[in-house]
């Protein structure tokens, strides 16, 4: 797929470039991005130019992952990193995905993750297809979560021993937005289960 990039008020969502190697390579010693993310620990400055230069532009080129660089309008300064990923499943009738993310510590606590969340889920329903995107984080990362809930996203439960870091399975917490959430159509029909509390039918 063409490389895509996307507008919001403060920000700029483009394909990473090899100029962000440094701000990359600079971001992920954040102990918390390396708690919570699956980056390599210790985290070189070869680790960064890898995904900078091969994973990204190889994900876009074979339709398998979309990771956007989230860039301040004002400075051009790399705020974070964004991406949809499991695309390999829109290829299907499930037209599934998930939705990652990590800000660099400096950028924290100005909305600034949110408001780039809610610009990729709308194009990964209206621009991809979407009908049924996924977030999940290990269990404790509430700042994770916080940015999913404020974009949509619905808690769904808990993955026992779904997320592999640093050697050991971990619980994750699982959620999910759907376009119906946002007030959007979807190509696929949608019937929900039965409430759990309703009352059985009486015969």
């Amino acid at each position: 797929m063409k490389p895509v990039t996307l507008t919001t008020e403060r920000l700029l969502l483009r394909p990473f470039q090899p100029s962000d190697t440094d701000a990359v390579h600079a971001a992920c010693q954040d102990p918390d991005i390396q708690r919570w993310t699956p980056v390599p620990v210790p985290y070189r400055r070869a680790d960064a130019e890898e995904f900078v230069r091969r994973i990204c532009p190889l994900e876009w080129r074979d339709d398998i992952g979309y990771r956007f660089a989230v860039v301040a309008r004002d400075g051009g300064a790399l705020v974070g990193a964004m991406a949809l990923v499991r695309l390999t499943w829109l290829r299907t009738e499930e037209r599934q995905a998930e939705l990652g993310y990590w800000t660099a510590p400096e950028h924290r606590r100005r909305g600034y993750t949110g408001e780039a969340a809610r610009a990729v889920v709308e194009w990964a329903f209206t621009g991809l297809g979407v009908e049924r995107l996924e977030w999940c984080a290990q269990v404790g990362n509430e700042g994770s979560r916080a940015v999913a809930l404020a974009a949509g996203f619905r808690m769904e439960g808990i993955d026992r021993a779904r997320i592999v870091h640093n050697g050991t399975r971990r619980d994750a917490w699982r959620a999910a937005v759907l376009p119906s959430d946002w007030g959007l159509p979807q190509a696929t029909p949608y019937l929900p289960a039965p409430e759990q509390n309703a009352e059985p039918a009486r015969t």
